[in-house]
């Protein structure tokens, strides 16, 4: 890690403690440092409930801090009920529709902050920057996918239940530490990738993007022929050894999401909210990029 113990260990407790009192803040984060704080305090707050509702109870209170009151959108898939949270953020209504999100749901193991509280927490710090400060050419909606875990059924749910078509939509998933801010499209040439590239480059991280990914909720869309890209945080050199255990090879050395995730390791403990303010910086760069280049 580049930084130090002992800010990795404050940054815990000013999470832990900002989660046991209010589950959020009314205040904007005035630097990356104090925006990292709140990221972990979030992903504190989802992952500290076992099941899937009080994981939404968490967003959805925190949510509420800001002014942002999300729709519950419950659905069947064979013999499983779940329910998605939209919410719409900013933007005139006649605009075209730029949709984050996130799933919500963990596997029974672990407490599920890498996957993926660290994911709707981006989803969180994103929605409150561009409610403040509004893109020009998009509207923002977000949404927090339950199932994902199970086939990607809130998703998919989202798509076969006449949600809207979006311009552009952009999934977080297993975004907790690392140097490499790691996008999946379909397009290396995407406006969008463009954008983070130069994002990536003024925040100091690097940017790989390509079409090779582990499978998330961005697929869902792919296949229903609607825009898509997603977004993690991890190692750089995690990346090539992620791919190979998802192709079904033993790398020499395991990467540290594939020893995380879906494991009773899977907890806030593991994550970096350091690395992870830069990361959301960077996001939130390249977005803003890639909305000042669309054409009116």
């Amino acid at each position: 890690m580049r930084h130090s113990i002992r800010f990795h260990l404050l940054t815990f407790i000013a999470a832990l403690t900002l989660a046991g009192c209010s589950l959020g803040s009314t205040v904007r984060p005035s630097s990356e440092a104090d925006a990292a704080t709140q990221w972990m305090a979030d992903v504190v707050a989802i992952s500290s409930a076992d099941e899937s509702a009080g994981r939404r109870d968490a967003i959805e209170q925190r949510l509420a801090t800001l002014g942002i009151a999300l729709t519950h959108a419950p659905f069947v898939s064979g013999t499983r009920n779940g329910v998605n949270l939209t919410a719409e953020i900013a933007g005139a209504s006649t605009a075209p529709l730029l949709l984050l999100g996130a799933h919500s749901d963990k596997v029974k193991a672990g407490r599920g902050a890498t996957d993926n509280a660290s994911g709707s927490a981006v989803v969180i710090a994103l929605a409150e920057r561009l409610r403040l400060r509004p893109l020009k050419h998009h509207r923002v909606g977000i949404a927090f996918w339950d199932l994902e875990e199970n086939g990607l059924l809130g998703a998919k749910a989202y798509i076969d239940g006449g949600g809207e078509k979006p311009a552009l939509y952009v999934n977080f998933d297993v975004f907790g530490w690392g140097d490499a801010l790691w996008m999946m499209t379909p397009d290396a040439r995407h406006p969008l990738a463009i954008a983070s590239q130069a994002a990536a480059d003024r925040a100091g991280i690097t940017l790989s993007a390509g079409e090779q990914y582990p499978p998330t909720d961005h697929l869902a869309f792919l296949k229903a022929g609607w825009p898509a890209v997603s977004y993690s945080l991890v190692g750089s050199r995690e990346i090539p050894r992620i791919l190979q255990a998802f192709d079904g090879k033993k790398p020499d050395v395991p990467a540290k999401v594939m020893q995380v995730i879906h494991s009773d390791h899977d907890t806030v403990m593991q994550l970096d909210a350091e690395e992870v303010g830069r990361g959301i910086a960077a996001v939130e760069d390249a977005l803003r990029r890639w909305d000042a280049a669309t054409d009116e």
